[in-house]
């Protein structure tokens, strides 16, 4: 199965760094998250077993977070080698970076921050406090399924 980070490296391979594109670890975070929800919601399977904690600043997928940590607010690099995915995957994650990937990162964790996976995992935390809650896979799922639902 597929990795969180097969998946991080994934994005950061198909920015277009000669556009001035970038992406922090903050926004690496939020777009593996979505691709994630929207897997789970559309094609009733997780793109990769981790969970998804409830962090202040959204949902983090703590191998991620181990891998690009040092890199605190700074734009990461391209990986050495891109990972290669079948190709519904690769159009899963095509269109996750075309619709996410337009918005800032602070824009990303305000959007998780008014979500229900993510505010329920945190039940009465306040905003800054820490927490290592899982984001339960089901809730995720029935949460952007019936997004998508909602806007047929």
């Amino acid at each position: 199965m597929t990795l969180a980070i097969d998946v991080a490296n994934w994005f950061l391979s198909e920015i277009d760094r000669d556009a001035g594109d970038s992406i922090t670890h903050l926004k690496l975070q939020k777009l593996a998250y979505y691709a994630q929800a929207w897997s789970l919601a559309l094609r009733e399977e997780p793109l990769f077993e981790e969970d998804f904690r409830a962090w202040a600043h959204g949902p983090v997928a703590t191998s991620i977070y181990t891998n690009f940590k040092d890199y605190g607010w700074l734009a990461l690099p391209a990986p050495d080698d891109a990972p290669v995915f079948e190709e519904e995957t690769e159009e899963l994650l095509s269109e996750i970076l075309k619709v996410y990937g337009q918005y800032s990162a602070k824009v990303l964790e305000d959007m998780t921050h008014n979500e229900d996976p993510w505010i329920n995992a945190r039940g009465d935390l306040p905003p800054e406090a820490r927490s290592s809650a899982v984001i339960p896979k089901e809730e995720i799922a029935t949460y952007y399924r019936e997004l998508y639902e909602a806007s047929e």
